[in-house]
């Protein structure tokens, strides 16, 4: 490592293990409770998500990441790295305990740092790419200087994304039977957007998702005024090939050209459920 700072973030950002090693990055285990077994999150695909509620109608629960998660990992990291200083870019605050675990494994440890990012999933994700890119072209830069740099990233990132259908927003209590039913039999897709680290449902887009992808796209993009040096995005398990062709065609029309795909991980699978989108881009 070129940089005196390690970044940690949690398994719930969804950073694929071979970008996190290339970025240098340490994850600490999110979990997944399937009836009475907790599973910690990366360690099995994402489809078994899936699978559970296809068996059971329930929509398995998810919870944060520990202290003693925490704990581990950044006791494992000073043992490896002594002089070196944790920066840790935390899961959206108000979704999750992880941040407030993050800090309780921090006390007596002055090398560690955390940063809520007000993000979840790919959001938290691209966090985290631009400050391994920040921090590789600043080396010698202080922890303080790094935290900031990454609050002004958190705020300049957008995400949203939409679930296929209302299936997932039912059984987890989001949503009413009725309206999950309304919803489905109207194909309506309420686009869910990270507003100030919430889930915030807005705008329903009715239709097939190979109709409504190319619009919610094209609004998104422009209501954003996302940036063109990199786009983010985002596939739930069983998204088809053809829909994400259509996506990367949509992007062309617009200009956008550098994007990169991330499948979603079992954390955030467990609320869009499959076939979900979504789209991250920094704001100008």
């Amino acid at each position: 490592m070129d940089h005196n700072i390690i970044l940690v973030a949690e398994t719930g950002s969804d950073i694929p293990p071979a970008l996190a090693r290339k970025l240098g990055v340490a994850l600490v285990p999110m979990h997944v409770n399937m009836g009475s077994e907790t599973r910690d999150d990366g360690t099995f695909p994402p489809e078994e998500v899936c699978g559970y509620y296809d068996r059971t109608g329930k929509v398995p629960t998810t919870s944060g990441c520990t202290p003693y998660d925490f704990e581990k990992v950044f006791d494992a990291l000073h043992e490896k790295y002594p002089d070196k200083q944790f920066l840790h870019l935390a899961y959206s605050a108000v979704t999750t305990c992880s941040y407030h675990s993050a800090l309780l494994a921090a006390e007596g440890r002055d090398y560690v740092r955390s940063v809520d990012t007000r993000h979840v999933s790919v959001g938290q994700c691209s966090v985290v790419a631009a400050m391994a890119q920040w921090l590789a072209d600043h080396p010698d830069a202080t922890l303080e200087a790094a935290a900031a740099a990454a609050g002004a990233i958190s705020a300049a990132t957008r995400m949203c994304f939409l679930p296929r259908n209302l299936d997932y927003l039912r059984a987890g209590g989001r949503v009413s039977n009725a309206v999950a039913l309304v919803g489905n039999l109207l194909h309506l897709h309420p686009l869910i957007e990270i507003i100030d680290g919430k889930l915030i449902a807005g705008k329903k887009y009715r239709g097939a998702m190979e109709k409504v992808l190319p619009t919610v796209i094209r609004e998104f993009t422009s209501k954003e005024n996302l940036g063109f040096e990199h786009i983010w995005l985002i596939r739930a398990p069983y998204f088809e090939d053809t829909l994400a062709h259509a996506v990367e065609e949509t992007l062309h029309g617009l200009g956008y050209h550098n994007f990169t795909w991330v499948p979603t991980g079992c954390v955030i699978t467990c609320h869009g459920g499959p076939g979900a989108f979504g789209i991250v881009g920094t704001a100008n």
